[in-house]
């Protein structure tokens, strides 16, 4: 994703990183301008076979009713409102707005997209969590009124099965606007839809798989930076090598409600950056 994205342009500016709704994107030029400017520019493979039955080409066009008939009809030719989209000659941005961080903390990854440039380093004592409720809980109570990085841990596919963690947004946001320098960093996952604050998400390995997030502790400074692709604790190396790893209590996620019968795709599930997939795992793709 970061190799794409450093020559994939943004072409779009739609929610999160704009104003502009899926209905406002149709209208100024919508799927097909993109598909034919990311064609036209090589930046797409061409001779795909999709559902369509042809090519990718074939959705460089949209479909209309004309007299009753179905009829297809070419993108435009030129951007119906360059606020929304633009062609690969004038982007948004030069890159697609995804980065990879790492570092001693393990590898995730970054959305540039929708975060303002003055964000993208943030260096904070970490604030450890290992559920979103409990966020939400810290911040309703003040406890993260200050710079601070949030650490939502044991949320990878093997811990409990990478559930979306919607809910962090609207309280990290809300830090953000009231001028504290907050991340998020975590092994779950989030839609692309959370934007504004700068998250290192899909972290791997996760904790529960051995990975070093469970080494964190509160108070530990981290370092998150889209510039340079850091993902760091700033802690002595030494230090960091002898400490033992936390350990959660997840029998909320594993009994009850049928969540036994998961059991054995959660312990052979692989890593969040193969896809978490338990087949994968079988096959040694750790």
């Amino acid at each position: 994703m970061d190799a794409l994205s450093g020559v994939v342009p943004l072409l779009c500016h739609i929610y999160p990183n704009g104003q502009a709704d899926v209905n406002h994107f149709h209208a100024a030029g919508g799927l097909g301008f993109v598909v034919r400017e990311l064609l036209d520019a090589g930046l797409l493979h061409p001779d795909i076979l999709t559902v369509n039955g042809t090519d990718l080409a074939a959705y460089a066009a949209e479909p209309r009713l004309l007299d009753g008939q179905l009829a297809w009809m070419d993108a435009p030719e030129v951007s119906l409102d360059d606020s929304i989209v633009r062609p690969v000659a004038r982007p948004f941005r030069p890159d697609g707005g995804m980065r990879l961080v790492q570092g001693n903390l393990g590898r995730g990854t970054i959305k540039t997209s929708a975060v303002e440039e003055s964000r993208w380093t943030i260096e904070a004592p970490a604030r450890i969590f290992h559920s979103q409720e409990d966020v939400q809980a810290a911040f309703k109570a003040g406890e993260l009124d200050r710079d601070v990085v949030v650490v939502v841990r044991f949320q990878g596919p093997r811990a409990t099965g990478m559930p979306e963690l919607h809910k962090l947004t609207p309280p990290l946001g809300v830090l953000q606007d009231r001028g504290f320098k907050v991340a998020l960093v975590t092994d779950g996952r989030m839609s692309g839809a959370s934007g504004k604050v700068p998250a290192a998400i899909h972290v791997s390995p996760e904790a529960l798989g051995g990975g070093p997030l469970a080494k964190l502790r509160d108070g530990d400074v981290v370092r998150v930076c889209a510039r340079t692709g850091a993902l760091e604790a700033l802690v002595d190396a030494a230090e960091w090598a002898a400490r033992d790893a936390a350990t959660a209590a997840l029998e909320d996620y594993h009994e009850g409600m049928g969540r036994e019968l998961f059991a054995m795709m959660r312990i052979h599930a692989g890593p969040a950056e193969t896809g978490g997939s338990a087949m994968l795992d079988a096959m040694g793709a750790e």
